[in-house]
This record gives structure tokens, sequence and C-alpha cells, in this order.
């Protein structure tokens, strides 16, 4: 049987992505390979969201030539969406498959290249060897206008075995794909489209599935999560999604990721601080603590309007995790603008942050701003917000000690303790063997590199 390994990078939306590519496989009957050395077909599935981003694809798939020559690589994702012709000139690439084409992937390496090659047995497509495959089907590139792309790839990352066979006991789902915004150094929605929705129906149907299978937990991801619904001819907004979650499903516990500042809203806010079945973990993205950085960006709200939102979700949960991205060495970043953003972020109740270094991405406008900050500048700017990140996040585990958390086991970890993840987003090792996918009530001892050890409470 045809083997096929599916490689992601990036984004909760591209695993998404390479979850979906990889039941598409699976659907014509191909067999997932443990890894690319031993896999007939290798899918990278690319991030383009900053130029260290391609070097990896390009690193990888140098790697997986080499490794394995006789395997053919059909590049997909950001990357091929936005370069490729770039990508395609790499030696040992067959394919170039855009996001555009993303839904269609399986089809287009499996059944369109080999229709005439191909008989369906019992609703599957048999895949012929790809030995059979000719000089003119190598570097193709199937690309389209990225805007008038309207589908949406979508399939929980989980093992397909239920949870317990390996680490995933919290599967990611996504349920929107691109974005409307516009902002400034961003390239994702020249290469994901606008804004769309996966229907409340499918999102239904997959949570369930989940459960069904066994799984407690689940992440809901997107490109610009807080749209969800905005699409649709009569709009839903966000709050519907989740709503219906609780009310139409068993989960145990919904967690929600990264959601833009404008669409925090009161009602979004209140509902995760009443309800016990959401994890108390809130990311609002940042970005910068200048008004005029933001308004470079083109952000769509004020250091002050940031600031109303993450004291509004402090004061409703207290003790809930409030993580945000953070860019540093936007063009034209003066020292003002950056201690501004420094005090911004140190008088904020952040847990945890990711902090970014300006990448110029070709075809966006800030990439024709001058005042570029010298990548030196960026770089240190870059360790003092990670040390003060480092910081918050020590104090607020260490506000723990002593106290009995809530949290999911995920793995054994060095043979001794078991690896969980509390409602609000921390690590936390568990003294003993435990098995996984499973809510324990752990005593907190102390903080130690970067975890809370912790024994479990049976009463």
């Amino acid at each position: 049987m045809t083997s096929f390994y599916v490689e992601n990078f990036g984004c909760r939306a591209t695993q998404a992505d390479g979850a979906a590519i990889a039941r598409q496989f699976e659907e014509f009957g191909l067999a997932r390979a443990d890894a690319p050395t031993r896999s007939e077909i290798v899918v990278l599935n690319t991030c383009t969201v900053t130029a260290s981003a391609d070097q990896d694809a390009r690193a990888a798939i140098r790697r997986i030539r080499r490794d394995n020559p006789d395997c053919h690589i059909v590049v997909t994702g950001c990357y091929a969406q936005r370069a490729p012709e770039e990508v395609a000139s790499l030696p040992g690439v067959s394919r170039v498959i855009g996001n555009s084409h993303k839904h269609q992937l399986a089809e287009i390496v499996v059944g369109s290249c080999l229709r005439d090659q191909v008989s369906s047995t019992a609703g599957h497509t048999a895949f012929v060897p790809l030995s059979s495959l000719g000089k003119e089907l190598q570097n193709q590139i199937f690309i389209s206008d990225i805007f008038a792309h309207t589908e949406l790839l979508a399939a929980p990352v989980f093992d397909a075995a239920g949870p317990g066979m390996n680490d995933r006991t919290r599967p990611n789902l996504k349920v929107q794909d691109g974005c409307d915004n516009r902002c400034s150094f961003c390239v994702i929605p020249y290469v994901r489209g606008h804004s769309r929705s996966l229907p409340l129906n499918r999102i239904l149907e997959e949570v369930n599935s989940l459960v069904h299978s066994g799984y407690r937990e689940v992440v809901i991801s997107g490109i610009n999560l807080g749209r969800w619904g905005r699409d649709f001819d009569k709009p839903l907004r966000f709050e519907n999604v989740i709503q219906e979650i609780l009310d139409q499903t068993v989960l145990e516990k919904l967690r929600i990721s990264s959601v833009e500042p404008m669409d925090w809203s009161d009602e979004l806010i209140g509902m995760m601080a009443s309800s016990p079945r959401i994890a108390k973990h809130t990311h609002v993205p940042m970005q910068s603590g200048s008004d005029r950085v933001l308004r470079a960006m083109h952000r769509k709200y004020r250091p002050w309007h940031y600031r109303e939102k993450l004291e509004k979700i402090r004061a409703a949960m207290p003790m809930a995790a409030i993580g945000a991205d953070v860019m540093v060495g936007f063009p034209g970043e003066s020292e003002t603008d950056f201690e501004q953003t420094r005090r911004l972020i140190e008088e904020l109740p952040f847990t945890y942050l990711h902090v970014f270094t300006y990448s110029s991405r070709p075809g966006t406008p800030s990439a024709a701003l001058r005042n570029q900050v010298p990548v030196q500048i960026a770089r240190e700017r870059n360790r003092i917000l990670r040390d003060l990140a480092a910081e918050k996040k020590l104090a607020f585990m260490r506000a723990f000690v002593g106290r009995t958390v809530e949290a999911i086991t995920l793995n054994v970890f060095d043979g001794k303790c078991t690896e969980a993840l509390t409602d609000n987003y921390l690590k936390l090792r568990l003294q003993g063997l435990h098995e996984t996918n499973q809510w324990v009530r752990a005593r907190v001892e102390q903080v130690e590199e970067g975890a809370l050890i912790a024994v479990r409470v049976t009463t």
C-alpha cells in the first residue's frame, strides 16, 4: 500500500489543515507513514509568516530529498501560495499546491494526475505506485486567486485511534479561515483569502465525533477566530457558536484560541467566566503598546482600548491565563514607542507572551516603509520583552503554590511524573504515573523548570 506523510509548519490552523490533508489521503486508501524516510509521498504544509518560516521549509525539502531521494515531495500551504515558482524551482519538489487548491490536494496527487490509471474499489480509489508517474508530471503548480477561494479545509488534529495512544489529548478543530483585516505587516490575507466560517452543523458534528471518540477537551481555532459567522447569509457571532457547543454537545472542556481585541465582547467574557466548561484561558493579540505604531500597523484598536479589554477579563476571571502576541522592530519603531510597549506589558496582567521580531514580507505595505529597525536593536528589544514575560509568568505560577488546581493529564514525563495542563494553561507535573486524558485535582507544591510540581488530590 502506498504511504504518505504530512509535515506541518506554523500555526494551529496549519496543523488542522494537515490533519484534513491526511484524512483526504486515507479516504483514497493510502497508509499513513510514521516518518518521511518511510513514505512515498511527503507533503510539506508550509508557513510564510516570517522569512525564517520560509527558510525552515526549504531546509526540510533539502533534508527529505537527502534522506529519502525516491519520495515525491509535495509542497502546500502559505509559502506555496505566496511564492509557487520559487518553491517549484527547489530540487526534489514534485508538485506545488497552493492554499487555493489544498482542499483538492489528495485528488490532485492521487486522482486527477492518474485518472486513467486508477480503479474504484468499495467507494475508494486504489492508488497506482508512484513509479508510474512520468517526468511530465513533475514540478506542476496548482494555484489560483486565493480571494476567489470559498472552501474551508477542516479536520480535527487528533489521533484516530483515540486518546491515550499518544500525547494528543487536546484535539484542535479549525472553525474559521482567512482574514478580512489588512494589517500592514501581515501576508496572511494574501495567502489564505477572505474570512470564511465552518458551518455550525459541521462544527457540532466534529465536536460530537471527538466526544464520542473519548476526547474531553477540544481547542477551537482560526486565523481570525472572532470573526466566525460574519460571512454567512444570515450572519452569526462568535458567541453563538460557543453557546451552541455548550448546549448541543456534552464536551467537558472547550478551550478558545486567539481572539482579536475587538471581538472580546462583554458577552463573550461573561460566558467564559460563568461556564466551568470553558477553559479560563484568553489569548488577545496586542502587537504594540504604542498608539503611533498600532496606527502604522493598521490595527483596529488603540492602547487604551486594549487595556480596557484585559482589565475586564482579569476582573471577571482573576486566575485566568492571559496571553498575547507582541511584535518588536516594526519599521520606524522608536525607543519611545518600544518603551510604551514595555510599560504597557509591565502594567497589564499577562501570564505569558509570544514575542516576535518584525520580518518584512514581500507584497505587504510595511515592506516599503522606511526606517527599518536595525536587526541588533530589534533582537535586544525582543530579549527585554521575553525576560519581562518570563518574570510575569513565574510570578503567576508561584501564586498557585499551596493551591488545588484542575488539570488534564497528557503524557508520561521522564518515567517518574505525568505531564498535565491546567484549566488556565499552566504546565503541571504530577508526581507518579497516571492514565492520560483524565481530569485530576492536584495540590501544587512548588514551581520548577517552568512547571507546577504537584501531587494528586483524591478527595
